[in-house]
């Protein structure tokens, strides 16, 4: 079969199904074969690969990534692209397709079925909406991934790799950067997608770490600390922390801990590194 990353060969298979975009599952289909190679040589898919692919709407993507990999799991939500997927992917023995919510599949079963328990590597377009679930889910839950390679709105790449100090920075750049180290691989305009988003996306790597590049003696205590911080971004550190439903620190045992970090009290949260969340962490922990 002709290639889907063809425009026209993609007008071709929505037509004959008569298929509508689901606003809801978010589905904008990549149409652009250059930024399709990007996201091979990002994730450096290898015949020696087992792929998770997230999300493969008509199975363009997936075209890829049969070539490319040893073997391939696409899991969809929309029951309505199964039967579209059964056709456009018909040539590729090496391919299973299951209709599923990802956020309610056991990874770490289907890595240890496919795969031995050995790291796999994922691939997504993923909409806005589910892409911190999807990509917390995965590292939370300790699923065996080597890196994962996904297509996000531009301004969450952004956030993922954002450092100290900037406008980006945040919770969801500590969570991921505690698990993994982020690269941005390309930047996608949207008249790559059918349709056409309204934002700009982004190819990010998240290439998991072997250990965290912190220690810590809670990791639960780290991501509330964490989450306290930036949820009244305003406001100082030690009342951030003091106002957290399901922390019960005073201001003055914050106080006392960030003095011993040699830290202001006044500091907000912004301004901390990961490894100075971490030593927090600890030295709350007791």
């Amino acid at each position: 079969m002709e290639k889907l990353s063809n425009p026209q060969k993609t007008i071709e298979v929505i037509q004959k199904y008569q298929f509508d975009f689901q606003k809801k599952f978010g589905q904008n289909f990549l149409i652009d074969g250059r930024v399709l190679e990007k996201i091979m040589d990002a994730a450096d898919i290898t015949k020696e690969d087992f792929v998770l692919e997230i999300g493969p709407g008509i199975g363009t993507m997936t075209q890829y990534l049969a070539e490319r990999a040893r073997e391939v799991l696409a899991v969809e939500i929309d029951k309505n692209l199964i039967p579209i997927l059964a056709e456009t992917l018909s040539e590729y023995e090496n391919v299973d397709i299951l209709n599923a919510d990802i956020l309610k599949t056991d990874l770490n079963k289907i890595a240890e079925e496919k795969n031995g328990g050995h790291p796999i590597k994922v691939v997504a377009n993923l909409p806005y909406y589910i892409t911190t679930p999807i990509i917390m889910g995965l590292f939370e839950s300790h699923v065996p991934v080597e890196n994962v390679t996904v297509m996000v709105q531009k301004e969450v790449a952004d956030r993922m790799q954002a450092g100290p100090g900037t406008k980006d920075y945040g919770a969801l750049s500590l969570a991921v950067q505690y698990y993994a180290e982020p690269y941005i691989a390309a930047n996608v305009p949207p008249n790559c997608f059918m349709p056409r988003p309204k934002v700009g996306s982004a190819v990010i790597r998240l290439t998991k770490h072997k250990t965290p590049p912190v220690q810590v003696k809670n990791e639960k205590l780290l991501f509330q600390l964490i989450r306290a911080s930036f949820n009244q971004r305003r406001k100082t550190l030690q009342n951030g922390i003091k106002n957290f439903s399901g922390l019960n620190f005073s201001k003055e045992e914050v106080a006392e801990a960030l003095e011993q970090m040699g830290v202001s009290p006044t500091i907000r949260g912004e301004a901390l590194t990961l490894e100075q969340f971490a030593q927090l962490s600890n030295l709350l922990d007791g």
